[in-house]
C-alpha cells in the first residue's frame, strides 16, 4: 500500500464487499440520535477489524480507536442520521420505514443527505488502513457521529468527555457526498460550508369562526405577510457581494378550514459566512417579524426561540493543500476541483475546534456523471437531484469507491511519513 497506485485497486475490492451494507443501510435509515442500528453496525464492524471500541458517545455515537506505534494521531468521521423524507426514488432498495420524531409525529424516514455512502466509506477505509498497517504507524480514530442534520451531534459527543474518552487528534478528515459527478472530489480551502442558525418563531391572532373574520386576528394571514417580506431580508438589505440565504422552510397554523386558529409558527433557516452578515439577516429577521406583527394587530408580541446553530466550516488552508496533493497522487489532477464556498453546513467542525487541530473536509461525488456533465454544460444542475431531496439517490459506484479512498489516502497522508512517497 506503500505505492498510491494500489489504493484504489484495494478500495475498489472492499467497495464491492460492502455494497450489500450500504443498500442494507439505505433500506434502513434512522433518525438524530435514534441510530442504535447503524451504530450497532458500526461498532460490530470496528471490533472485528480489531479496534478499541466506545459506543453511547453523544447517546448513539461510535468510536473506535486503532493503535499502530508511534506517530500522529488521525480522526476519520461519518455522520449516521436521515430525514423524515419519503423516498421516491424507485430503487429496490429505497427505504419505507417510519419512525417517531422528536416531538411525537410519525413520519417517513429517508437517507435523503447520503449519511449511508458515509458510514459505508469510513467503515471501508477502516478496513483499507488495517490491511496496509505496515505501511503506516500512528493511531487511527474511526468516529461515528449521531445528529448532524440538526446540528447537535458533534456538540453532543463533546459534551459527553469525548476527548476524555479517546486521544486527542492531530487532524480531523471527513468528507460529504453531494450531487458532483461521481469520481470528482471538491475540495475548497478557507471557509467553505456555511454557518447556520434556525428559529421557531410564534405569531399569536384571536382565533374564531371562519364566517366572522372581522372578529379575530387571522395569524395564517399574518405568517403569509411575515413569509413574503422574509424574502426580501437577502434581496434588498444583504450586498450582492456577500452571501447569506434565508429560507421558511415549515408554517404550521390551524386544524380546520372554517376555523381561524389563534397562532401560527415559522421555521425559518438562515446561512451566512461572516458574523457581521449574520447579525443583519437575524437583525432584519426580527424586526420584520415584530412589525408584521404589529401591522396586523397580534394581541400579543412574537416569540422568537433559536433552535439550532453551528458556525461556519473553516477548511485549514495548509492542511487542504496538503491533503488535495495527496488526492492528485491518486486519483489525478483533474479529478480534484474546488467547488467553491458551499451554502450547506456541517457541525464536524466543532470537532476540530474542540481539538485545536486542522480540519479538511470535502465533497465527494455521487451523481451519474454523463448526467452531471450535461446538467453542467447547460448551466441546468437543478435537474439532478440535491441533497433533502426524496429522489437524491447517489450512484453506488465509483461513489463508494472513491470514498473508501479518499478517506483513506488523507489519513495515509496524516500518518507516519512512510505512508505515501513524496510526503
Amino acid at each position: 500500500m506503500s505505492n498510491p497506485e494500489t489504493v484504489l485497486p484495494e478500495a475498489a475490492r472492499i467497495a464491492a464487499e460492502l455494497a450489500p451494507t450500504y443498500r442494507d443501510l439505505h433500506k434502513h435509515p434512522e433518525l438524530a440520535f435514534q441510530e442504535f442500528r447503524t451504530a450497532g453496525l458500526a461498532a460490530r464492524t470496528l471490533m472485528d477489524l480489531g479496534f478499541e471500541v466506545t459506543e453511547g458517545i453523544g447517546q448513539t455515537g461510535v468510536v473506535g480507536v486503532l493503535s499502530n506505534g508511534d506517530g500522529p494521531t488521525v480522526l476519520l468521521r461519518a455522520d449516521m442520521d436521515a430525514l423524515p423524507v419519503e423516498e421516491r426514488t424507485g430503487l429496490d432498495y429505497a427505504s419505507t420505514d417510519r419512525a417517531t420524531d422528536a416531538s411525537g409525529a410519525d413520519v417517513p424516514v429517508m437517507h435523503a443527505c447520503g449519511h449511508d455512502v458515509h458510514v459505508t466509506a469510513l467503515l471501508g477505509a477502516a478496513e483499507l488502513l488495517v490491511g496496509c498497517r505496515d505501511d503506516w504507524s500512528g493511531t487511527l480514530i474511526a468516529l461515528f457521529q449521531p445528529a448532524e442534520e440538526g446540528g447537535g451531534g458533534a456538540q453532543a459527543m463533546i459534551d459527553d468527555a469525548l476527548f476524555e474518552k479517546v486521544p486527542r487528534p492531530d487532524v480531523v478528515l471527513g468528507q460529504h457526498v453531494a450531487p458532483l459527478g461521481a469520481g470528482l472530489i471538491g475540495l475548497h480551502p478557507g471557509p467553505a460550508f456555511a454557518a447556520t442558525d434556525a428559529f421557531e418563531i410564534t405569531l399569536h391572532g384571536r382565533g374564531g369562526h371562519g364566517s366572522r373574520p372581522e372578529l379575530t386576528v387571522d395569524p395564517v394571514v399574518l405568517a403569509a405577510a411575515t413569509v413574503m417580506r422574509l424574502q426580501t431580508v437577502v434581496s434588498r438589505e444583504i450586498a450582492g457581494t456577500e452571501t447569506a440565504v434565508l429560507t421558511v422552510g415549515t408554517l404550521h397554523a390551524g386544524t380546520k378550514n372554517n376555523i381561524i386558529a389563534d397562532h401560527a409558527i415559522l421555521g425559518v433557516n438562515v446561512r451566512s459566512y461572516d458574523t457581521v452578515t449574520r447579525d443583519r439577516v437575524i437583525e432584519s429577521m426580527t424586526r420584520i417579524v415584530h412589525a408584521e406583527a404589529q401591522a396586523s394587530g397580534s394581541p400579543r408580541e412574537p416569540e422568537i426561540v433559536a433552535t439550532e446553530s453551528f458556525p461556519v466550516l473553516v477548511n485549514d488552508p495548509d492542511a487542504s493543500a496538503r491533503t488535495r496533493t495527496a488526492f492528485a497522487r491518486v486519483f489525478g489532477d483533474e479529478q480534484v476541483i474546488d467547488p467553491g464556498v458551499v451554502t450547506g453546513s456541517e457541525d464536524v467542525g466543532m470537532l476540530a475546534t474542540e481539538a485545536g487541530v486542522p480540519l479538511v473536509y470535502w465533497l465527494l461525488g455521487g451523481a451519474e456523471l454523463e448526467a452531471f456533465q450535461a446538467a453542467y454544460a447547460t448551466g441546468r444542475l437543478d435537474a439532478l437531484p440535491s441533497n433533502h431531496s426524496p429522489l437524491f439517490a447517489p450512484v453506488i459506484e465509483p461513489t463508494l469507491t472513491v470514498g473508501v479512498a479518499a478517506l483513506a489516502t488523507a489519513a495515509l497522508e496524516w500518518l507516519d511519513e512512510r505512508a505515501l512517497p513524496g510526503v
